[in-house]
């Protein structure tokens, strides 16, 4: 089987959702998915999209559309009631995980913090509380959040993958190519036994 390029962003609740089939899939397997944080508000901007929660009547849609997902997935999900969470520090901490070896880990957090407990992660307060419940994480976060290197690496993963043809999240990439949507999970994994 291929390796399966997965292009998330922990805000994006569809993200979570194929998050979750994607563990289930690489337990079932013992194959690795390659998770590749970007920054879905910086690909809007590069794509010129509204993201559908930002729009009313596509957002009253898409909370029961996950929730109709989760369902059908049997796992945990509450639409997070803060919504929309600002990832761009939470996306610059997946890189420095992925630096240290423990990006699914982390992410892992992030989206139970979002999409399970409903987390306001736009709360300084509860989200320095969320970091410091990484453990080991706090120091390296600290240290690391501001450097100018992270901030550019972000922009230019979400820039690269803007050229590959991405313009949401999630989107995954398999034997070159691309789909989009966690609706679309059985094609990728269909493609990724090719």
């Amino acid at each position: 089987m291929k390796k399966i390029d997965f292009y998330f962003d922990v805000g994006s609740p569809y993200s979570y959702l194929a998050h979750t089939q994607l563990k289930k899939y690489e337990k079932d397997t013992s194959e690795k998915v390659n998770y590749l944080p970007i920054l879905v508000g910086g690909l809007h901007k590069l794509a010129g999209i509204t993201a559908p929660g930002l729009i009313p009547a596509k957002a009253k849609y898409l909370i029961k559309d996950c929730k109709m997902w989760a369902d059908k997935y049997k796992i945990k999900y509450q639409f997070n009631r803060y919504f929309p969470i600002r990832t761009i520090n939470l996306m610059r901490a997946c890189l420095i995980a992925e630096r240290e070896n423990f990006l699914k880990e982390f992410v892992n957090k992030c989206f139970e913090a979002i999409w399970v407990e409903s987390l306001n992660l736009n709360d300084e307060k509860i989200f320095n509380k969320f970091i410091e419940s990484t453990n080991t994480f706090l120091n390296l976060f600290s240290d690391k959040i501001s450097d100018q290197k992270i901030k550019d690496e972000l922009i230019k993963r979400t820039s690269d993958s803007f050229n590959k043809g991405i313009f949401g999240v999630p989107s995954f990439i398999v034997n070159g190519k691309m789909f989009w949507g966690q609706d679309r999970l059985e094609f990728v994994l269909n493609e990724a036994k090719k």
